[in-house]
């Protein structure tokens, strides 16, 4: 079948988005991979999906499918692109919309600087919940945080890193490094996503504090590999930060692909995303 579709990105993390309201998909795995593929399909880090709301009192379904193939549960920098999507098709004249996603229902607002706000809800902090089995393991306490240690292996040796873990919708590890530029994402990353205690696997992050408001990250993200941003990833790096006491709401996030904003007041409250949503593209590909 002949697909359109539109290519977006946010602070570099990039995205095919596909209006499945005034079109059919009904894709295999198979078929989700071949669009994500960046020698033989469109290329993208996720694909985002566009449908007609299932729960009442909202305006959309989002649904996510990593380069893999796989269906997860959210995506911070793409909904943003989502709202900017809906806002530029005429799907939708409101600026501030409510969308049904696998996690939850999700606000993304489209701001008149042009940037995109999304309150993401608040994080879930409870380990088993994230989900993290941490049974029989020792955690140690940091400010409000716990860290969890995982057994790793660096360059042929056991190697020990302390995580929080986080929810966003979408599991998360962060660590604190000292060089976000030198640390072994590529290494480390791929064993964290992976690691067994993570039911679901997860998204590891390497955060990199250089000062209360502001730090760099880079994010292994679970399905997809390392990003040049991850919305969700960003949003549970402060979340970390704060509660370990080492940041101060609200917090500029460094990824290599830009710049993304973070607010949150604390336990029990939303977490706020702004930054950029760009339009790149428009095509069709048979698939």
């Amino acid at each position: 079948m002949k697909l359109k579709f539109t290519k977006m990105h946010g602070a570099g993390n990039d995205f095919v988005v596909i209006d499945a309201i005034n079109q059919d998909i009904d894709f295999s795995t198979e078929q989700w991979r071949k669009l994500g593929d960046r020698r033989f399909g469109v290329g993208a880090d996720q694909i985002l999906v566009v449908e007609r709301p299932l729960e009442p009192g909202c305006d959309f379904r989002y649904r996510i499918f990593n380069s893999d193939g796989g269906e997860v549960e959210q995506c911070g920098n793409g909904s943003r692109a989502f709202v900017r999507f809906v806002s530029e098709k005429g799907l939708t004249d409101k600026r501030s919309i409510r969308v049904q996603t696998m996690a939850g229902i999700i606000e993304p607002r489209l701001e008149d600087d042009g940037s995109v706000t999304v309150d993401m809800g608040a994080p879930v902090l409870d380990a088993l919940a994230v989900p993290f089995d941490n049974t029989g393991l020792a955690g140690q306490p940091e400010g409000r945080d716990t860290l969890w240690p995982l057994d790793l292996q660096l360059h042929g040796a056991g190697h020990t890193v302390l995580v929080s873990a986080v929810s966003m919708g979408n599991p998360h590890a962060v660590q604190v490094v000292e060089d976000v530029d030198t640390a072994p994402v590529a290494e480390l990353g791929p064993q964290i996503e992976h690691y067994p205690r993570f039911p679901k696997r997860v998204n590891a992050g390497f955060m990199q504090v250089v000062e209360r408001n502001y730090v760099k990250l880079r994010v292994y993200e679970r399905g997809a590999g390392e990003t040049l941003a991850c919305g969700t990833g960003a949003c549970a790096a402060v979340v970390s930060g704060i509660r370990r006491g080492l940041l101060d709401s609200p917090v500029r996030v460094s990824a290599r692909g830009g710049e993304l904003s973070i607010a949150w007041a604390g336990e029990g409250q939303p977490v706020y995303l702004s930054g950029p949503a760009v339009t790149v593209f428009e095509g069709e590909i048979d698939l």
